[in-house]
């Protein structure tokens, strides 16, 4: 009888424990606000794309997603933890890291079409690791509840912000990978091309984009989410404006590095072994900078 009589104190107390427990997050099981400041911490999983010079879908190419290949798809996660004020607005730090990628070989199968963007033959991948600090705004709460008044569950927001990312474009040849930036394909940092200055393999970005939030429990929200990265590169694929001279990587590289140079300038000859390659030829557009974004599935812990 004692030891019953102990069990039953201990699961008493053990219930009395989280009701308080649970009187301290801002939802309880009917979803009520009662704090005005709550954290997040929470990781996602989902896909990342970019839009850049290369590959892209038939035709000229277009701009945005009427350009999009579907088929470069890379997968995303990331991490964040976020300060959240009366559930209207959040500020979040979030780490993310993932891959992109594009090959002009992909437009194969409509290659007539596409005006010498799949002759051009030009492919890259890169890795991308970037950390953010973005606001999220979500208008449904900006309506002053009072305590016990009832919160809708979901929650579409937007969301804009600041971030720093590092990329390394790179290109496969000879079954190896080979480091673009170093080759200056475009002449860049060459005393012959004073316009073209080397780009930086870290660099700052704008996410910019919405999402929608439901909240699950007192303890947990799961969002899905698209973000898209403004760049200030048009150098995320290596690829930006015209053909140089190729005989001028000579007077700055040797050896291996030369050879790569050269090989990996201008592509066209493993499709058209009699072409020429000319200086002034289109090679990118260098009116539009790249970008990529990711569309995100998040969970977070309400604590």
């Amino acid at each position: 009888m004692k030891s019953t009589a102990f069990v039953a104190s201990v699961i008493i107390l053990m219930l009395g424990s989280t009701q308080k427990v649970f009187a301290q997050y801002p939802y309880r099981d009917d979803i009520y606000y009662e704090n005005a400041l709550t954290y997040e911490l929470g990781g996602s999983i989902g896909a990342m794309n970019a839009f850049t010079d290369l590959g892209g879908r038939k035709g000229i190419g277009k701009k945005f997603i009427k350009d999009l290949n579907v088929r470069n798809t890379q997968f995303t996660g990331s991490i964040f933890l976020s300060v959240v004020y009366k559930y209207a607005i959040a500020l979040r730090l979030e780490a993310t890291w993932g891959s992109v990628k594009a090959d002009d070989k992909i437009l194969e199968a409509v290659k007539e079409t596409t005006l010498g963007r799949y002759d051009r033959n030009l492919s890259f991948k890169t890795l991308i690791n970037e950390v953010t600090l973005v606001a999220e705004i979500h208008p449904l709460y900006f309506k002053k509840y009072t305590g016990g008044e009832r919160l809708p569950r979901l929650s579409p927001y937007l969301l804009g912000g600041i971030g720093f990312f590092s990329f390394n474009p790179k290109a496969k040849l000879r079954d190896d990978w080979v480091e673009l930036q170093p080759l200056s394909t475009e002449g860049q940092g060459f005393s012959e091309y004073p316009d073209r200055k080397p780009y930086k393999l870290k660099q700052l970005n704008f996410p910019v984009g919405a999402g929608i939030k439901y909240k699950i429990s007192p303890l947990f929200n799961f969002s899905a989410e698209c973000v898209y990265r403004i760049l200030s590169t048009d150098y995320l694929d290596d690829v930006s404006t015209n053909y140089i001279d190729q005989t001028v990587f000579a007077n700055h590289f040797t050896g291996d590095q030369l050879l790569n140079a050269l090989l990996l300038n201008d592509r066209q000859r493993e499709l058209n072994p009699s072409h020429v390659p000319l200086k002034g030829d289109i090679r990118g557009n260098p009116k539009n900078n790249d970008a990529y974004f990711t569309i995100n599935l998040k969970l977070g812990f309400i604590f």
